[in-house]
């Protein structure tokens, strides 16, 4: 296998059969050995935490791939930590994709003098490019157009498909007793310009609460498949 891609918390390889290798890593984003899944750097590593991203992103995978939705997703190796997917290109330099059930996080920062800490969220979608040295900044709609980062029909399609995979996960957390507040994912088209679904998703990537107090990501992974 050829390495073609060193991350924080995975490695990508390519595979002779045209699809792609991804390597989940036990390195953690955080700062001063403290875990924390908003920070850009690598700030530790915890034993275990590739296995159970990959156990929470194989879980979900295949239900949203079940519910007929498109994704990167072929197959997971929890033995080795890998998980192989199809090509993707990402959209610019890397987009993020964010629903928001509550009105937590960086959104009150923003808009907290107009709406209340906690208020529901309409499945509200907002997109950041990846971009540290900039603080991931917010993208509307028409800046992603006349940027060339994507057409209007891919964009609609991510915001639909992002609600409905956000329902997928909400659903699944209320059936255990859990509350999902908001979640981040990561969109990509194929040859054709078809969105699909890449990244994963785990518990590093989405906000979850119970009985109205924060579950920490690692916790949580516990609390999931307990």
């Amino acid at each position: 296998m050829e390495l073609i891609y060193t991350g924080k918390t995975k490695n990508v390889f390519k595979l002779d059969n045209g699809n792609y290798l991804l390597k989940f890593k036990d390195d953690c984003t955080g700062k001063d050995g403290v875990f924390d899944p908003g920070m850009n750097e690598v700030g530790l590593t915890i034993e275990g935490v590739g296995r159970v991203n990959l156990r929470m992103t194989e879980y979900y995978f295949e239900k949203i791939n079940a519910a007929g939705i498109p994704t990167h997703f072929v197959s997971a190796n929890l033995d080795d930590v890998t998980m192989e997917v199809k090509p993707a290109k990402v959209f610019g330099k890397g987009l993020e994709v964010i629903c928001r059930h509550k009105a937590v996080g960086s959104f009150i920062r923003r808009y907290g003098d107009y709406i209340a800490e906690g208020a529901d969220l309409p499945a509200y979608v907002e997109m950041t490019f990846k971009d540290d040295a900039k603080g991931d900044p917010l993208v509307t709609k028409d800046g992603l157009i006349v940027l060339g980062v994507m057409t209007a029909e891919q964009y609609d399609a991510i915001k639909e498909l992002t609600q409905k995979i956000t329902q997928i996960v909400a659903d699944d957390m209320k059936a255990k007793g859990l509350d999902l507040y908001d979640i981040k994912f990561e969109f990509g088209y194929d040859a054709d310009g078809k969105v699909m679904l890449i990244d994963e998703i785990a518990s590093g990537n989405m906000r979850v609460y119970k009985d109205g107090k924060y579950i920490d990501p690692m916790t949580l992974s516990e609390l999931f498949f307990a």
